[in-house]
């Protein structure tokens, strides 16, 4: 039975990019959000296995949605994923419990890493 994946990004573009390179691996995306407020509200219904979340999007952004995702599904299992390079973001969505940092643009072989990651 494959992972599911719910995609927390503001560009629709980033979750075909994630579904097309999952394509023939364990991995499987059931769910897209457009925004953290979006993902904090489908999360119980989802059920994901794994959640991958943009940092900087409209509303809250991701580290904040990451963080009350946690608070109230502390099995939840997120990997962040943003175009922001910044040793400080990484150690912040560490600290709030995130599982892996992923960097844009998103390569097959760094994302079913992250995955595996997260799961462990």
């Amino acid at each position: 039975m494959k992972k599911r994946l719910m995609v927390v990004d503001d560009s629709r573009v980033m979750e075909l990019q994630i579904c097309k390179l999952l394509e023939n691996s364990k991995y499987e995306v059931v769910a897209y959000c457009e925004n953290g407020e979006e993902a904090i509200a489908r999360y119980e219904e989802v059920q994901p296995d794994i959640v991958t979340m943009d940092i900087i999007m409209p509303g809250i952004d991701g580290l904040e949605a990451a963080q009350v995702l946690l608070e109230e599904h502390p099995e939840a299992r997120i990997v962040m994923v943003s175009s922001l390079i910044c040793e400080e973001t990484i150690q912040d969505a560490e600290a709030i419990g995130t599982k892996a940092f992923l960097y844009k643009p998103v390569q097959r072989e760094g994302l079913l890493k992250a995955l595996d990651k997260a799961l462990l």
